[in-house]
């Protein structure tokens, strides 16, 4: 497991959040999680 720093856009907002994932998960994978969180956290 690593931990990713990554950057999402939700509706033209930039968002910073950690990921948690498998080292063989690419880079679509690690965004979609992201990308998931930010919205269940800021209820975007």
């Amino acid at each position: 497991m690593c931990m990713y720093t990554i950057y999402v856009t939700v509706k033209g907002k930039k968002y910073q959040t950690n990921v948690i994932a498998n080292k063989n998960q690419s880079k679509e994978e690690i965004y979609k999680i992201g990308e998931e969180q930010v919205i269940k956290q800021w209820g975007v």
